[in-house]
């Protein structure tokens, strides 16, 4: 990997107020010596939008409200229309059945995290597959 560092945006589409896995998995990225860019609540143009202005290689979604499918389908959508979506790995976190995980992976998401992720495991993940 070259110098640069590792660019993640972390957001939560929706209103949701879970924020508790998205604020320990920010903190374990920011921690590992990646470039932490954090969204907060935001809206899914809004997502796409800061993570093209940010330059970012990862977006981290923090999703628990049960809409973790239209959400994350959403942004893909629209990341591919922008002609972003190949350069940009998508991970999805949150309170999502495990039965789910598949499902998401075949719409392009490149990781699904549960309760019980270790962030760790979340860290090594980004920085294998985050091409620098």
């Amino acid at each position: 990997m070259s110098g640069k560092k590792i660019r993640v945006l972390m957001s939560k589409p929706g209103i949701d107020g879970h924020w508790r896995g998205g604020i320990v998995v920010s903190r374990a990225i920011r921690d590992a010596g990646m470039e932490l860019i954090f969204g907060g609540f935001q809206n899914i143009q809004q997502i796409v939008e800061s993570a093209i202005q940010e330059d970012v290689d990862v977006i981290g979604l923090s999703i628990h409200s049960g809409a973790h499918f239209a959400y994350t389908k959403q942004i893909i959508d629209l990341l591919k229309e922008r002609g972003v979506f190949d350069d940009i790995m998508i991970l999805v976190g949150g309170v999502i059945p495990a039965r789910d995980f598949p499902k998401l992976k075949e719409i392009g998401v490149a990781n699904v995290y549960g309760p019980g992720s270790i962030t760790s495991d979340i860290v090594e993940f980004i920085k294998s597959h985050v091409k620098k």
